[in-house]
């Protein structure tokens, strides 16, 4: 998968142009964009691209996304099929190992599981 900068789009044509990384300029149909299910593109956006061995560009998407077609080559898990936990949020502890006690209201971040200092 390569990546690419949106150098203009065509709405009415559903075609347009990038910038590759090397600076180089390449211009796509409108059939790369209609398989991306986007709905417009805009100066500067990044995008992944898809070319045929030839170099033409034959599909396209948001840089976040997997191109049309990648299942399985550099697809992201979803939510909850071994995807890293949110921000916010704590794993399950692995088999076999206890989970951290809970630290007591007003005590420090990290202390969790420690012995009150005497005071």
């Amino acid at each position: 998968m390569m990546q690419a900068t949106v150098r203009s789009f065509d709405p009415a044509t559903g075609s347009g142009s990038v910038f590759l990384d090397d600076g180089t300029v390449a211009g796509f149909g409108a059939a790369a964009f209609a398989g991306s299910g986007l709905r417009l593109l805009r100066p500067g956006q990044r995008v992944a691209i898809g070319c045929d061995s030839g170099g033409a560009i034959v599909s396209l998407t948001l840089a976040t996304f997997p191109l049309p077609g990648a299942a399985g080559r550099d697809a992201r898990p979803a939510a909850g099929q071994d995807a890293e936990p949110a921000a916010g949020q704590d794993a399950e502890p692995a088999a076999g190992q206890d989970a951290e006690p809970a630290a007591g209201p007003g005590a420090p971040p990290g202390t969790a599981g420690q012995d009150p200092a005497p005071g």
